[in-house]
This record gives structure tokens, sequence and C-alpha cells, in this order.
């Protein structure tokens, strides 16, 4: 391994030599470890993007750089990017579509984002035909039931998980393995989703714009149910026993480490009550945590006191923070602005047509891309628990120093290591000291033509911005409406929330479901990335609180602690 460069990252080619971590760090976070890539992404993720691509239309199986084994989601430093030049190619060939728009919808509106440069051959009118074919779809179609299968297919294999502790090795790598084809199958319909979820959104833009009142699209996404709000409304309700009981509020407060083994211990009926209700949590949610499409994850299966964290936090909230009823008020706000719209497009039966299209093809297409996501997350997470109960037994031979140590290795290097660990040993451990310093590192935001080095990121422990003075007004994207005022925290790990307290404005560098119960407790949201589509903005407008979006630098430039106000439809913060 060059010292320049971590072993896992890609070669770029000339055919798509844009790469951004627009959108990608709502899903990939973290550096992502060999044995995600190798597995998760490469033998499954990429496969499941290419077979989504030529199925909706945007390019055959020949335009891809090696159809059988495509390198799409590019790895440089330990950080995973989205492919910015295949997304444009999509711009490029569906009609009324540019790939400009596609960076406004998919990508932070930044000025290190690279120009489109067209080539001759992303024209093409039978892709453009297609293309049309699909958008016409999107538009019109009235439920996926694709979706349907793929959530029956993933919770039967949860549901059917044999008892790991009782497989031999090579049933539990057979396992993983054979769960790669489930993830191909599921990602496939998360990328067919989301490829299409900016055009019920878009076209809402467009006809509030044009009859002038272009603040309301915002409020016409608020309310829609997402499957990644789904583990809050459960804590929820477990924080409310919690609340309620003397006993358990006692529990609680002596700390979350050991919380399921003294209520199992204390052998009241309350006790035992609420350790069943948070066991079948775990086993319904557990697959969901931070940077949760890497094996290495730490989901809350994996380390349940993340998530009784949560909801400890939770439990500490008045009433009037319950999901459902800043959900209830979000719903209020969007049946105004429908009505205001509805009114003003009556006259007009073409624009009124395309309004009830583009507002179902939004619910439709912005539920259906978090409930994608949680089909394949929990897939994944069959694959991590085989993988860690083989990691377990490794360290109790003496082969291993830790259980993470094993997702150093690539796929076939865990066979080796089953088979004869001797010669691995040192490059474990060799690759970990690497692998955790880069965590340090701040991946560019996009990458064109030429590959990245370790030493061109910036160390985040050294990086410095002067902070927003009082009075400053910070501007984003607009996420999710309405104004909210309160004390500003700043959370960097989703683990680790650093004392927010409910009603505290949540500033954090970006969303993905690990956070949710944060947001639940937050009275509104401020995102340093994220764009149309994005985590934070669905869910903070499911749960009704405010959000900003694409605000550089929030968790450095707006001080922790102090008063901010965030107007979710202007898309400002300001600091008091």
């Amino acid at each position: 391994m060059s010292a320049a460069r971590w072993f896992g990252d890609s070669t770029i080619r000339p055919r798509f030599p844009a790469w951004t971590r627009g959108n990608a760090a709502d899903v990939f976070p973290d550096p992502f470890s060999p044995l995600g890539q190798s597995m998760v992404i490469r033998g499954a993720m990429c496969l499941g993007l290419r077979d989504a691509y030529i199925s909706l239309g945007v390019l055959d199986w020949e335009e891809f750089d090696e159809p059988e084994h495509p390198d799409l989601f590019h790895m440089f430093g330990g950080y995973l990017y989205n492919p910015l030049s295949l997304t444009r190619l999509l711009g490029a060939r569906m009609p009324g579509a540019s790939p400009e728009a596609i960076d406004q919808a998919f990508f932070d509106d930044r000025a290190d984002v690279p120009v489109y440069v067209a080539e001759p051959w992303h024209e093409s009118a039978v892709h453009e035909a297609r293309l049309g074919e699909t958008v016409a779809w999107a538009l019109s179609v009235e439920a996926l039931p694709y979706l349907d299968a793929d959530k029956e297919l993933a919770e039967s294999l949860r549901d059917r998980r044999p008892d790991l502790t009782a497989l031999t090795d090579a049933a539990l790598i057979a396992r993983a393995k054979a769960m790669k084809a489930y993830v191909q199958q599921t990602f496939e319909s998360a990328m067919r989703t989301s490829s299409l979820v900016s055009v019920g959104p878009g076209a809402l833009a467009a006809i509030c714009a044009g009859i002038g009142r272009p603040e309301l699209s915002i409020e016409l996404l608020a309310g829609i149910e997402v499957d990644s709000a789904a583990p809050s409304h459960a804590m929820w309700a477990l924080s409310r026993t919690a609340r309620a009981s003397a006993a358990l509020t006692s529990a609680y407060e002596a700390g979350v480490d050991d919380l399921l083994d003294r209520l199992a211990a204390a052998g009241t009926q309350e006790a035992t009550a609420h350790h069943a209700d948070l066991v079948e949590f775990l086993r319904t949610y557990g697959s969901r945590g931070q940077n949760e499409y890497d094996l290495l994850a730490h989901t809350w299966e994996v380390r349940p006191r993340i998530a009784l964290a949560a909801i400890d936090l939770m439990r500490r909230s008045g009433d009037d923070q319950a999901p459902s009823v800043r959900h209830a008020a979000s719903i209020a706000r969007r049946d105004a602005a429908l009505a205001e719209i509805r009114g003003l497009v009556a006259a007009d039966p073409e624009t009124a047509g395309l309004f009830e299209a583009a507002l179902r093809s939004s619910g439709l297409f912005l539920s259906g891309r978090e409930r994608a996501k949680t089909n394949a997350i929990m897939v994944i997470g069959e694959m991590r628990m085989a993988l860690r109960e083989l990691g377990r037994r490794l360290v109790e031979r003496g082969v291993l120093a830790d259980v993470d140590h094993l997702f150093m290795l690539t796929e076939a290097e865990v066979e080796h290591l089953r088979l004869d660990p001797a010669p691995l040993r040192e490059v474990v451990v060799e690759r970990w000291t690497t692998f955790r310093s880069l965590f340090d590192r701040e991946p560019l935001f996009a990458v064109n033509g030429v590959e990245p080095t370790i030493d061109q990121m910036a160390v985040r422990s050294e990086r410095t911005v002067e902070q927003a003075a009082s009075g400053a007004v910070l501007r984003g994207a607009a996420g999710s409406g309405g104004v909210a005022t309160g004390r500003a925290r700043v959370v960097l790990d989703a683990a680790d929330p650093l004392g927010l307290e409910p009603g505290d404005v949540l500033i954090a560098p970006q969303t993905d479901p690990s956070w949710v119960p944060l947001l639940v407790a937050a009275s509104a949201a401020v995102v340093n990335v994220g764009a149309m589509g994005s985590h934070a903005m669905i869910v903070s407008r499911e749960l009704g609180i405010p959000c900003v979006v694409s605000v550089a630098d929030a968790t450095l430039v707006i001080p922790d602690g102090a008063t901010v106000t965030v107007d979710g439809t202007a898309g400002t913060v300001t600091v008091h």
C-alpha cells in the first residue's frame, strides 16, 4: 500500500472522470472498510446501480467500463464518491433535463463542482425516448410494488436467521456471501427509485414559481411518511413507558450501558415487559446505525447502547415533542399550501393536472426512496451479523485482537484467514492503523480526472474556521419549512450526542437514519451538506421540524451553545 493512497482506492477512467461526495456523505459518511467495499460496494451495490441505470434507459450495458465488474462508487482516501459523470448522463439524455439541472437536484450548489463537459456520445435519441417513457411512468404510477416485494424478502431473511453460533466458520462465510445477490436486488430497486425522486418535486417547484409562490414548494413536501423515521416513533413509545414509571426512570438514570442486563435481572413484571419491548425493537430495527451500509458499522444490534441512549434522550423530552404532534402540525401547513395552490391553478386544467401528478409522484418516490434504503440495509445487516460471529470466534482463538479487525480484509482474504491466518496477521494490524487515521482526513468534495492522494486531504483536527459573529445570517438550502429558535448544539457523531438536550437546534455534518432519534428531540436541524431528496430534508419534513441543509462548514462556523434561529423555508440560520 502506497503511503499516498489507500489500498482500496479507485482508478479513474476517461469515460467517467467526475466524482463527488455530494449526497454520498449522507450514505457513506465515514471511511469504508475493505470488507464492506469488497462484498457490499463492488460485490453488490455497483451491480445494482448498473442494472438500475440500464432498466431506466439511461445507458446500455456496453457503455459501462467493465460492465461485469463496474466500479461505480469510486473510493479515494477510503471515502466513497458518487458517480457525478454517470448521473450527469441522466440529465444529458432525459427530455427536458440537463446535466446542470441534475447537479442542482442531487448535489450541493458549490463552486468546487467541476463544470460539465459534453461529449458526442452523451446525446442519444434512443435513450432520450426511453427516459421519456420512464419520466411519464414516474408521473403516472400510483404504487411501487417492487419495494413491497423487497421488504418481504428482507424481513424474511431477518426472521429466518439461523442460530449463528451453531454454524461452522465456512457456513458463516457462505451465509454472508449468499446475501450479496439480495443486496444487488434491493439496491437496484433503491437506485431506480432514487433516480426519479426529483421528478415530482422539480415539477412542483416549477409550478409554484410560475404562480409567484416558490416558497410553497417546500411546504407541499411536508408530512410524507418515511421508513427511516419509523424507529423514532417506536423509540418514542418506549420513552413514554419509561417516563411514566418511577422504577424505569431510575433504571435509565443509572446509565444505559448495562440497562438490558439490569432490566432482565430485576425480576419485576414492569422491568421484564420493558426488557422484552426493547429486545423486540432491536430485532426489528437493529440493522440501523451510522454508516450503516458498511459491514463494519456499529449498528443498534451490534451496540444497543446507541439506541438506548436515544430513547433516554426522548424520555427527557416533553409530550409536545412527540413525532405525531409535530407531524400533524406539518401536515396542517402542507394542507394549507395545497389548498392555496389548487385555487391558483384551478382555471388552468393542464397545469392543475400536472400539479396533482407531481404531488402524487413526490410522495410516492420520496417515501419509496427511504423504503428502498431500509430494505437494502436489512439485508446488509444479515451479512454483518454472520461476519461478526466469525470475528468473535477468531478473537477467542487469538487470531485477531478485535472483532472489527476482520473488516480490514477483502472477501478473498477472509477465506484465506479462515484456512491459514498467519500470513495476514500483520496485514490486518497495519491496515487497521492506517484506516483509523483516515477518519481525521477531510475528503475533497469533488474529483475530476485526477486521483487525489491522502496527503491532499485536509487534516480535520488542524482545520480552523472563523466562527460566525452575533447577527450573522448563514445561508443554505431550504429543507423543511418553519421557524425555530434554540440553543445550537454541534454534534459530530450520532452515537455520541455531546449533551444534546430536548429543544436544542441540532448542528450536524450530515444525517443518515441513525441521526433520526436526535432529530425527534431537536427543535430544528442544520447540516453541512445536502440537496433535494437528501435524508435530512425528507426526515425533517416527516417529523415537522425546520431544516436548512448545505450550510458550508456549519459545524465549525456556528458556535456551540449560541442561540440561533433556523428558517427552514428561507434557508437561513441567524446567529444571535
